[in-house]
């Protein structure tokens, strides 16, 4: 029997038709399936996943605007408080040394005193003078820095620099024979160590 071919309009399902082996089924004339339609409150807003994502971006970048103004600030606040502290600093300083300055005024004035009086007896001038340094040696205890200038005493490296070593047979070894120059303060308020010679050992 002859093959005739396909009228239009007649489906491939039509017995009469014949499809080449291997061909797909026709394409189909539908049209495009719409998206589903999106959720909706029970109000008929929009649900939740209407605005997408933007509200969660909104609250991310008002925290970070938040803390970003929160770091400046303590930026700010940390370099107010240095510059204030070295301000303090300074005036503590500077009224330090006002007062140690007003210590050592006395002392200033006994000793012009005493080189007024130099053309006068010998031994008033010497007396004087000691009682001057009488006066200094006080002021510096006060302000923290006592004198040290005994002999007799055990050599200690933290309170004395040796400058020499003496034969003293009546000195026992290790001992200071002799204060070259007295010491001033202790530990670590030391301003300077005493200058001794000490007694050598056997």
């Amino acid at each position: 029997m002859p093959t005739h071919p396909q009228e239009p309009g007649r489906a491939a399902s039509d017995p009469g038709v014949r499809v080449p082996e291997g061909a797909g089924p026709p394409p189909r004339g539908d049209l495009p399936r719409p998206d589903p339609p999106r959720p909706e409150a029970a109000n008929g807003e929009p649900g939740p996943d209407a605005a997408g994502s933007a509200p969660a971006e909104d609250e991310h970048t008002t925290a970070i605007r938040e803390l970003e103004d929160r770091w400046r600030r303590a930026l700010a606040d940390l370099d107010n408080l240095r510059k204030r502290h070295a301000r303090e600093l300074e005036r503590e300083r500077a009224a330090e040394r006002s007062r140690t300055a007003a210590a050592f005024l006395p002392v200033l004035d006994n000793l012009e005193l005493a080189l007024t009086h130099a053309g006068a007896d010998p031994g008033a001038v010497v007396e004087g003078i000691r009682a001057v340094r009488d006066q200094a040696v006080n002021v510096l205890e006060l302000l923290g820095y006592p004198r040290h200038a005994e002999t007799g005493v055990a050599f200690d490296p933290a309170r004395h620099e040796v400058v020499g070593v003496v034969q003293d047979p009546g000195a026992p070894p290790g001992t200071v024979v002799e204060v070259l120059r007295p010491g001033y303060g202790d530990g670590e308020r030391q301003l300077r160590p005493a200058a001794v010679t000490v007694a050598k050992r056997e």
